[in-house]
């Protein structure tokens, strides 16, 4: 089992950065393909990005393609979204999660979830 923490949420204007970090507690973060999802208020949780375990392989929503960048430092137990030239239309609570296996673009895919962090994106 692992238990996940994001932070790194806040309230910025359109046109700015942030990073988000998730923190991954127990000695097999390694194992688990990381993910990255959002959920705006009235609607379903949507994929943002996922990472393979050893970092290899990223994929994006297409929303996001070319402004977020996912990685994770195994080192360090923790997964990453930078967000860069942030819209409006991306806020959202953010979720990281973690799966045991491949790790894809749907909710049901991923084992562990994290609390969320809140993104508030102002035009």
């Amino acid at each position: 089992q692992v238990h996940l923490v994001e932070s790194g949420g806040g309230m910025v204007q359109a046109g700015d950065s942030l990073r988000l970090s998730c923190a991954a507690s127990g000695r097999t973060f390694s194992s688990y393909a990381m993910g990255w999802f959002r959920q705006a208020p009235g609607k379903e949780r949507s994929f943002v990005a996922r990472i393979t375990q050893s970092g290899g392989r990223t994929d994006y929503a297409d929303s996001v393609k070319g402004r977020f960048t996912i990685s994770r430092d195994n080192a360090k137990n923790t997964v990453y979204l930078q967000m860069n030239n942030l819209k409006f239309e991306d806020t959202a609570i953010y979720y990281c999660a973690a799966d045991t296996a491949y790790g894809g673009s749907y909710t049901y895919e991923y084992l562990y979830w994290g609390q969320g962090t809140q993104v508030t994106v102002s035009s």
